[in-house]
């Protein structure tokens, strides 16, 4: 007789291998889908999107207000055909990610769960949750603290002041996104010094040994980050990173 439907397992009560290819699949086209209809969604509503794009270009932003800046405003350009719709796609693309990935990490977690047992479940959840939570707080200081400081010194900074400052909407949006995506990965640096502490491979008195090595990467961490030559946006910068690392001293464990 001949079989019209896959087998459900391989004799031995386990899923076989295309069959977890065809969940891999699926997992795949939800995830796709989600960022897509968040995308659209964000495409749709341009005007409140870019609001809260622009506002660090403005001395009415809140971290300006917080910080007594002085006021100034940014006059942002564009300068190709179809530059305001592209950048206008792309930034649509990155809140689409942005608020779909929680889903994007449930499907996955729903697609490895069966494997792991009980504890590495758990285990899996606390990682994946902590990550995620300081890829967001890592985004958020750089939206409301590093990325309006670089557009601060940047956007007004003069050599002459016969030479005035033209900013494209693309260069703009670029260096947004860029510093967000860095600052989120930065900021993964205590769940990723857990790891390693779990794995055997780093614990407290070796971090603690390496603290002034860690200050000099994380000023030249920092300098990178906002490339500005003044000591007060590099403090800015250097000291949350510095604080990341003091809290991973404390999750790794003794030696």
């Amino acid at each position: 007789m001949t079989q019209n439907k896959r087998k459900t397992d391989n004799g031995d009560g386990q899923a076989t291998f295309w069959e977890h290819l065809d969940e891999l699949r699926s997992v795949i086209i939800h995830a796709l889908i989600a960022i897509v209809l968040f995308a659209v969604v964000a495409f749709v509503l341009k005007d409140e999107l870019f609001s809260v794009v622009l506002a660090p270009r403005t001395s009415d932003f809140v971290s300006y207000r917080m910080l007594g800046v002085e006021p100034f405003s940014l006059h942002l350009m564009n300068t190709g055909l179809t530059e305001q719709f592209m950048v206008h796609m792309r930034v649509a693309i990155y809140a689409g990610v942005l608020f779909a990935s929680p889903y994007v990490l449930y499907e996955l977690f729903c697609f490895v769960s069966p494997g792991l047992y009980q504890n590495e479940r758990r285990a899996a959840i606390r990682i994946v949750g902590s990550a995620y939570v300081m890829f967001i707080v890592g985004t958020l200081v750089c939206y409301f603290i590093v990325f309006p400081l670089t557009v601060r010194f940047l956007g007004t900074y003069q050599v002459s002041a016969d030479v005035d400052n033209m900013l494209t909407i693309q260069s703009y949006v670029d260096t947004l996104i860029s510093m967000s995506l860095v600052l989120g990965v930065v900021f993964e640096l205590p769940v990723v010094c857990a790891i390693l502490s779990r794995m055997g491979l780093i614990d407290r008195g070796l971090m603690s040994s390496y603290r002034k090595h860690a200050v000099v990467a994380i000023l030249v961490i920092a300098a990178i980050i906002t490339p500005t030559t003044d000591a007060f946006t590099l403090i800015v910068v250097a000291l949350p990173i510095w604080l990341l690392y003091e809290v991973s001293i404390l999750l790794v464990r003794k030696s």
